[in-house]
């Protein structure tokens, strides 16, 4: 059972605003009670933004069997179809209604670190069929880490750490960061049968950067233990992100912030987003902070390595690449 459906206001988040201390008490206040905030002024403009949600659509808009063509690999990079990804399995009757595309961070096949999981080359669109295609991608990808890494820095001031912790070689300085595109097709979602756009679910990593377009879809739940939950819906914000805090974090935080519960409830309107989800190195190991533990607050969670804790989470929530028939139909 659910309780009525509201909207909830954010913490809004200005990276031009010269005064650090007030991001980080607006930071610090949006991830103890949600994990959720908005970010703007974050130096990526409103046209570029129009132009990969342009680009995204273009893909989306091929024939299916040219989208197969770049289904997922092992890497976790290309297409994943309708229904590919069931995030909520108790509470779904089917995978998610939506089709995405990964571009993670380009590394070459003959390179050593390509034999890491979540790296390599990624898979492109033939340049004939979708021009400029990738430089777009591309281009987002680096823009969007730049402001990744921006908000780490007031995370990291409001954990009481130093502001460049995030900034180490292990972290951020080579991130597993992977953009995913999405669609959610035109259909009605009923959370009393299972149907979802997305199913409720928490994010695995660092931080994830949301922007949408103008249809409303988004919606969180801050306490997921309430009986019955209570959901609200997140506003879209024309040229800004929506920031949420994930599960890594939630790790490294010791539960003090929060990596909340979301999913995606449509109203039979298609909906574009551009999730841009970041996690630090593979060898990073995911350990209790020495700012969020105590004699009296130990550590809830053994030391785990991103690699590892991605590796399984992915695992979980997609369908095995053998159901589909010879990999690419």
């Amino acid at each position: 059972m659910e309780s009525s459906i509201s909207s909830t206001e954010l913490n809004c988040i200005s990276l031009a605003d010269p005064d650090i201390q007030k991001s980080v008490a607006l930071l610090k206040q949006a991830c103890l009670d949600s994990g959720f905030f908005y970010v703007v002024d974050h130096g990526i403009s409103e046209e570029f933004m129009d132009e990969v949600f342009a680009q995204s659509k273009k893909f989306f808009d091929l024939p299916h069997i040219e989208k197969m063509k770049l289904l997922r690999d092992k890497k976790n990079r290309g297409y994943t179809p309708m229904l590919d990804e069931i995030l909520d399995p108790e509470n779904q009757v089917n995978g998610d209604y939506k089709e995405g595309y990964y571009i993670g961070v380009e590394v070459p096949a003959d390179s050593p670190e390509a034999n890491k999981p979540f790296c390599g080359p990624n898979q492109w669109p033939a340049e004939e069929v979708l021009p400029k295609w990738r430089e777009v991608m591309e281009q987002y990808h680096r823009e969007a880490l730049r402001v990744a890494k921006s908000v780490a820095r007031i995370i990291a001031l409001a954990l009481d750490l130093d502001v460049d912790f995030f900034d180490r070689p292990e972290m951020l300085a080579k991130p597993i960061a992977t953009l995913r595109l999405l669609h959610y097709e035109g259909r009605v979602s009923n959370p009393a049968k299972g149907v979802y756009g997305a199913g409720a679910h928490s994010d695995y990593g660092l931080i994830t950067l949301l922007a949408t377009d103008d249809v409303v879809g988004l919606q969180i739940c801050k306490d997921r233990n309430a009986q019955p939950q209570v959901w609200e819906y997140v506003a879209p914000v024309k040229g800004g992100f929506i920031v949420n805090l994930g599960d890594m974090l939630e790790r490294w935080s010791n539960c003090i912030f929060r990596s909340t519960l979301h999913r995606v409830v449509l109203d039979g309107r298609e909906r574009y987003s551009i999730v841009y989800f970041v996690e630090p190195s593979h060898d990073c190991v995911v350990e209790c902070l020495p700012t969020c533990k105590s004699e009296t607050n130990p550590p809830k969670f053994p030391p785990i390595t991103c690699s590892a804790y991605l590796t399984q989470r992915y695992k979980d929530t997609h369908a095995d690449l053998s159901s589909y028939s010879d990999g690419k139909a």
